[in-house]
């Protein structure tokens, strides 16, 4: 039939044609994800530093917020620098994050792209329990989290009215309470101090148990307990046999 190949070649276009636009728009969606999830990884790693350590100067989240937009979600080759902002402007914008119209996934910077970092408690409910006794610290919790509003597409069904959102959190544990050595574990069970939040009182067992050092033992081969004695490098015999 005359025309046919035609007509079926227009037909096949019109089902393939959005596909063709569709599948480099996701890329650049998915390439915006994955920028996310680094970006978060930048905000805990700058929250653990700026915020767990008196030496470091403060960083709020509008400032976080700043060097993840111009480091993160503006050009590949932008500088690093102090106070340095991204602009909502050609010369600052990644340009494949674009759609088939040549407008901008992230047409501001200011309302599409936000960080914000806090340090919360560890609530391992054993540990929790004795870290207050053993002066252990429990804000040892840092997240960063990375937060992206994605543009519609004008004219491009779903895509028009997706609304498309992308939050990714990273959590870093700052201290996981493991000691230096032996001494510290001494240090940490063997407190100077009894209070009730100490969960080992070895001093009020020493003055209870030490009157009986008075009393001869006629046991052969008996022994008093050593209240207070903390060895964390003891292994029992029947252990290393």
């Amino acid at each position: 039939m005359s025309g046919q190949s035609t007509v079926e070649f227009l037909v096949l276009a019109l089902v393939l044609l959005p596909l063709f636009m569709i599948v480099p728009l996701l890329g650049k969606q998915l390439d915006i994800a994955q920028t996310t999830a680094s970006a978060s990884r930048y905000v805990a790693f700058e929250g653990m530093v700026h915020h767990g350590s008196s030496l470091q100067a403060w960083k709020s989240d509008a400032q976080l917020a700043d060097e993840v937009r111009r480091r993160f979600f503006s050009a590949s080759a932008a500088p690093v620098k102090t106070g340095d902002v991204a602009g909502d402007f050609a010369a600052h914008r990644n340009p494949l994050w674009s759609d088939h119209r040549g407008d901008a996934l992230l047409p501001s910077f200011a309302t599409h792209v936000g960080a914000a970092s806090q340090r919360t408690v560890l609530t391992q409910p054993t540990g929790a329990v004795f870290a207050s006794g053993m002066g252990l610290d429990a804000h040892n919790l840092h997240t960063g989290l990375v937060r992206v509003e994605v543009a519609d597409v004008a004219g491009l069904a779903p895509f028009d009215a997706l609304g498309l959102s992308i939050e990714r959190h990273t959590t870093v544990l700052v201290d996981p309470w493991s000691a230096s050595g032996p001494a510290a574990v001494r240090s940490a069970l063997r407190r100077e101090r009894w209070s009730l939040e100490s969960h080992f009182p070895f001093g009020l067992l020493e003055a209870t148990v030490s009157p009986l050092k008075l009393i001869p033992l006629v046991l052969e081969g008996a022994q008093l307990p050593e209240i207070g004695r903390v060895d964390p490098d003891f292994v029992p015999t029947d252990r290393i046999r």
